[in-house]
């Protein structure tokens, strides 16, 4: 689109890597949406599939989507350089495996301008793409929160979840706050504190829009010590933030309610780590690891100086574990 056309109400951003057997159709349900003004920004994180070759063909017949080919970084690095374009009032972020319903962009916008709400969010469908089973998740809310109802329902990631697709946001939210997604996985749970500590009001709409695709190459589904050493960095994140902005007493209940959910959710994927493996041994270190960092972060005594960088791994995977033990 030139430079002199009058830019789209919303910016959709997609980041894509190795997903030809998806990022067609989530193209196409964005091309049918109800709702006709906005752009497409695909960036290609260096995949190694017909994925790149999909997103041309796209762009040589659509005008309003720009594909921007990077060597491989990971996604938030491609959220970034979309962003960097991203020329709309409003953007949203869609991931190139997964698919949004007809009026996914109407619904959310008009959710916005109606109520004069910085963000929108809409409910969304777990699709198990082996049987095409689909779950929608009970988010039990719905309605307009002021910041501070609307930061204990995100900190807390049940009502309002941290996922940073099934959302619309003003892009003044990241660019007059100089946000930017971390380089790992788990991303948007820590910058969505910093995204939400800027807002007036938030809506939540209640109807499942979003289709989150889930399959053998998810990310979910493809758990690692990495990943979930990334988990737990991303919950330090959310406490350096909280405390760098003086808002940590004022939400302390929220993001320890959150620690507590991080906690589980790790002993539950450390126990699938070690299964897989079939390795069980140093499956309690793990544990034991993963307990001592939570209850660091969640400690009253905290120092919100440590850099991101400076995060330290907790999680080992089982195959050096074992070798620990072996070499005793």
């Amino acid at each position: 689109m030139a430079e002199n056309e009058t830019a789209p109400k919303i910016s959709i951003i997609i980041p894509v890597y190795n997903v030809e057997k998806y990022v067609g159709k989530c193209l196409s349900s964005l091309i049918d949406q109800t709702f006709t003004d906005f752009e497409i920004i695909a960036v290609n994180d260096g995949s190694k599939d017909d994925s790149l070759d999909i997103l041309h063909r796209f762009e040589e017949r659509y005008n309003f989507i720009t594909v921007i080919d990077q060597k491989n970084s990971g996604m938030s690095p491609a959220r970034n350089a979309g962003l960097a374009v991203a020329r709309g009032e409003y953007v949203c972020f869609v991931d190139s495996d997964d698919f949004v319903a007809p009026t996914y962009l109407e619904e959310l916008y008009n959710a916005c301008i109606e109520t004069g709400c910085e963000i929108s969010c809409c409910y969304y469908y777990y699709r198990f793409v082996e049987n095409d089973f689909l779950f929608e998740y009970p988010f039990r809310c719905h309605g307009i929160f002021n910041r501070t109802e609307a930061m204990n329902k995100l900190l807390r990631d049940v009502q309002i979840q941290s996922l940073v697709w099934n959302k619309l946001y003003k892009r003044s939210l990241f660019m007059d706050y100089d946000i930017e997604f971390p380089t790992m996985c788990f991303e948007d749970m820590a910058i969505a504190n910093r995204v939400f500590a800027h807002v007036d009001r938030v809506v939540v709409i209640d109807r499942p829009l979003y289709y989150y695709n889930q399959h053998p190459a998810s990310t979910l589904a493809t758990m690692n010590a990495d990943k979930i050493n990334d988990f737990i960095r991303a919950i330090a994140m959310v406490r350096i933030s909280l405390e760098r902005n003086g808002l940590y007493e004022k939400y302390k209940k929220s993001y320890l309610a959150l620690t507590r959910k991080t906690c589980g959710c790790c002993y539950m994927y450390v126990l699938k780590l070690h299964n897989e493996k079939k390795c069980m041994r140093g499956c309690m270190t793990n544990m034991k690891r993963v307990s001592r960092a939570i209850k660091h972060y969640s400690a009253d005594e905290f120092s919100p100086t440590t850099m991101f960088s400076e995060l330290p791994d907790v999680v080992d995977a089982p195959e050096n574990l074992e070798k620990d033990y072996s070499a005793r």
